[in-house]
């Protein structure tokens, strides 16, 4: 009856030796799916700031083109006044008038792509620097090793750069100027 007792709590702590092992487990990996979500997000936004790139490229284009044939549109309608040949004229302006309003569209939409272009690679490059230090704190929380079941898995603060120490001792010290001195030099 002993061994029987004896084996029943070996298998008991078995099993809570491989649930903890499994909660372990479960951590790192809920880290690494979190940051592999991440870079698939930028991967995507990288792609849209292609896209956007490539729609604004082919908006010019469209908008050179009319610019080249209202050049050639207004050379006939100048042409066809030298020769006093008014109906001429109107011909050519009727055909000139709506690739004027065109190309103004034109413009207005390629400015519109290049600003979301513009703020979107912004949000990017700041996103891309969070991503950087998202791995480094994943890194050193994995490097760390198991914790202790009902340990936190905050990460804590990011780590404080010796530069930003300096500084801070520097404004301490009033060797520096504080922050809102900088914004208005």
């Amino acid at each position: 009856m002993t061994s029987k007792l004896f084996d029943r709590i070996a298998t008991l702590v078995r099993a809570d030796a491989h649930g903890v092992v499994d909660a372990l487990e479960e951590r790192s990996l809920l880290l690494k799916q979190t940051l592999r979500d991440a870079e698939l997000e930028l991967l995507q936004k990288r792609a849209r700031v292609e896209a956007l790139g490539q729609e604004e490229e082919r908006v010019r284009e469209r908008a050179a083109r009319c610019g080249a044939a209202l050049a050639a549109l207004d050379e006939d309608v100048e042409l066809a006044l030298a020769g006093e040949r008014e109906e001429l004229a109107r011909f050519a302006i009727r055909r000139l008038l709506p690739l004027r309003t065109e190309r103004a569209v034109l413009e207005r939409e390629a400015a519109s792509l290049a600003a979301s272009r513009s703020a979107l690679a912004e949000r990017l490059a700041a996103q891309e620097a969070e991503l950087e230090e998202l791995r480094a704190r994943v890194r050193a929380r994995l490097a760390q090793g198991p914790r202790p079941a009902g340990a936190s898995d905050d990460l804590g603060p990011p780590p404080v750069e010796d530069a930003e120490v300096e500084l801070e001792l520097l404004r301490r010290r009033g060797l520096a100027p504080a922050a809102g001195e900088e914004a208005t030099r």
